[in-house]
């Protein structure tokens, strides 16, 4: 039997080379392992970062948002007054307003030019009353337009009213645009960290199968370490058991022929020979005396 121990002492060590290699190897993937964990965590904390801010562009953009419909809701209300206004003010116009397609302005004017060929033009005395008539007749029908017009105050606070509903309608109307304008780029703001949030939970995806493949490997590899550690044992108890009986049996054949040698050195001291000094240690160790 003890011719089986190089071999098996052979591959003893075959299998402790092969489980300390996979040791190794394990130690090496847990290393990636952790590696690629910690990079799948930093990209997933940076993931939280981007849609946090991404969130805020949200929220600050659904202000914006509800500020413009708020400013269009007035801008539209200053719009419906407007018109209104505008109505009632030509309508009071058409029947407050004298109705004279003529307008005071071009009366004014015409008698400026009266006024002007009467001082530059030499005329006959009844050229002359004539044409103090037409001015003093015209300078009349203009004073009593003014004091008409003077009548329409109702006419004129209409058209302001109108024209401050305008006005209001055009500054809501601006910040519809200009808040409008803010909210798209808190939008496009938003969107662009989505997208980069998107990119990066990829890269911590693929991370992650990554680390669940070097996790698999290395449980792969110590699963195998601990077999081949398992040989070794087995080997161990093998080699232990086959030399434990080799010693039994060489034990057992010193025995027998020590028995054997003291039945004949017995046989000997029983013919009447006589005895060694180590022929009768031999006897004594053998139980004969």
């Amino acid at each position: 039997m003890t011719e089986l121990i190089p071999d098996l002492e052979e591959k003893r060590a075959r299998h402790n080379a092969e489980a300390e290699r996979q040791k190794r190897e394990r130690d090496e993937l847990n290393e990636k392992t952790k590696q690629w964990a910690e990079k799948r965590d930093s990209l997933n904390s940076q993931v939280r970062d981007f849609i946090e801010q991404a969130n805020e562009k949200r929220e600050l953009r659904d202000k914006l948002n509800a500020e413009v419909r708020e400013a269009k809701a007035k801008r539209d209300e200053w719009n419906r007054k407007f018109n209104e206004l505008s109505d009632r003010a030509m309508t009071l116009r058409r029947e407050k307003m004298p109705k004279s397609g003529l307008s005071i302005r071009k009366f004014k004017a015409e008698l400026r030019a009266l006024e002007k060929k009467h001082m530059t033009t030499v005329l006959s005395v009844e050229k002359e009353r004539a044409l103090v008539e037409e001015i003093s007749a015209l300078s009349a029908k203009i004073q009593a337009m003014e004091r008409e017009i003077e009548q329409f105050t109702e006419v004129r606070q209409a058209e302001t009213d109108a024209r401050e509903a305008k006005d209001n309608a055009e500054t809501f109307h601006r910040k519809v645009s200009e808040v409008a304008e803010k909210a798209q780029t808190e939008h496009d703001a938003m969107l662009k960290l989505y997208e980069q949030a998107d990119a990066l939970r990829k890269e911590a995806d693929a991370a992650q199968e990554e680390f669940i493949k070097t996790k698999l490997a290395a449980d792969e590899r110590h699963r195998e370490h601990i077999e081949h550690i398992r040989q070794v044992h087995d080997f161990d108890k093998l080699i232990a058991g086959i030399r434990d009986r080799s010693r039994k049996a060489r034990k057992e054949k010193d025995e027998t022929s020590a028995k054997k040698e003291a039945e004949e050195i017995y046989e000997k001291f029983r013919s009447g020979e006589k005895l060694s000094t180590e022929d009768i240690m031999v006897l004594q160790k053998s139980g004969y005396m």
